[in-house]
């Protein structure tokens, strides 16, 4: 297994956004108010043109096992970025992949400038959140920003 991380390229938005769906499939939470059913999710490419975002993709061997990024969702905090979209397929979690693109992730929001990283998630993707309560992050009390996620009830902050 030889995995490379790069950023995203236009060439990346049918199979990423099917690994995405995959995902949210696997965990029965295919559902609105989700990343399941957000238009955006079938153009990331795009999306992560928009200043103040990088979106990070894993392969191996030319195929996208997954993927993770920083986005300036508005009406977050001045200063504060989202983590978006980190989705792993089945068979390439627990080896510490998921945990380099939340790194770089996290690394690219340093270097972007923020001082702080919001997520939100669902109580369904629990091996997500302990690895986000690892990383750092802590449970918040209410949502934030404008994300058009309205499925999501798990939030949750790191201070840079």
């Amino acid at each position: 297994m030889d995995i490379t991380f790069r950023h995203i390229e236009r060439k990346d938005n049918k199979a990423i956004a099917d690994l995405i769906r995959a995902v949210f499939r696997e965990f029965k939470i295919d559902r609105p108010g989700t990343v399941y059913f957000d238009p955006t999710t079938d153009d990331l490419y795009s999306l992560f043109q928009t200043p103040g975002s990088i979106y990070w993709i894993a392969e191996d061997d030319n195929k996208i096992i997954g993927g993770c990024g920083i986005f300036p969702t508005q009406n977050l905090p001045e200063g504060c970025g989202e983590l978006v979209k980190l989705y792993l397929h089945s068979s390439y979690r627990r080896q510490g992949i998921g945990r380099q693109l939340l790194e770089m992730s996290i690394e690219s929001a340093k270097n972007i400038g923020y001082k702080q990283v919001y997520l939100e998630s669902l109580p369904e993707l629990g091996k997500a959140i302990s690895l986000y309560e690892r990383a750092g992050f802590r449970f918040i009390n209410c949502k934030m920003g404008d994300s058009g996620h309205f499925g999501c009830n798990i939030w949750m902050m790191k201070d840079l």
